[in-house]
């Protein structure tokens, strides 16, 4: 679990789904039509929210969640997908679906490489926020043999969340306060 989620969430691989324009128990529904219970769920500011196991072991599914199934038109998703891959150690990926379509995705490990209908969407926040464009790379590496970039690659991932939370408004919990916007 990463340390922007909750603590009182329970589970390793958990996925944070929000949701504007459905109510906690259409997104709850939802998301059981695609074998995923809730592990905890709630409504704030406007989102309902709903947290869920990556995977479905007990019946075999291993698969990616198709949440554009759960987002009808006039809905939108934020989803935080916390760990892809734990045991290669891959970082979250983030997914924003509007009217069950894809409006952006990008995985944590490189922020550069987005996709989407719109993979600009939040280009303006992250360049705001030192995480794309010049400066947003470490070099301090390149020239300091006692540095580590990976020292500070826990704090880059709170702030990449936090610029996200702040601009979509999502709720704590199940964001810690220190990253939630409200």
């Amino acid at each position: 679990m990463t340390d922007w989620m909750d603590p009182s969430i329970p589970g390793d691989e958990v996925n944070l789904v929000f949701s504007r324009g459905l109510t906690v128990d259409a997104l709850t529904t939802g998301l059981r039509e695609l074998r995923r219970e809730s592990l905890a769920r709630g409504e704030a500011g406007g989102w309902a929210w709903v947290a869920h196991e990556m995977l479905n072991p007990e019946i075999d599914d291993y698969d990616a969640v198709d949440y554009g199934r759960v987002c009808p038109q006039g809905a939108e998703l934020v989803v935080f997908v916390t760990e892809p891959c734990s045991a290669k150690a891959h970082g979250p990926h983030f997914h924003y679906l509007r009217d069950g379509r894809t409006v952006l995705f990008f995985s944590f490990e490189d922020i550069r490489q987005r996709v989407g209908e719109n993979p600009d969407y939040l280009s303006a926040e992250l360049l705001a926020a030192n995480l794309i464009g010049p400066g947003a790379e470490c070099v301090q590496g390149e020239t300091d043999d006692g540095h580590d970039c990976f020292d500070h690659h826990y704090d880059d991932e709170n702030r990449l969340v936090k610029t996200v939370a702040d601009y979509f408004g999502l709720p704590s919990p199940p964001l810690v306060l220190a990253v939630a916007a409200r």
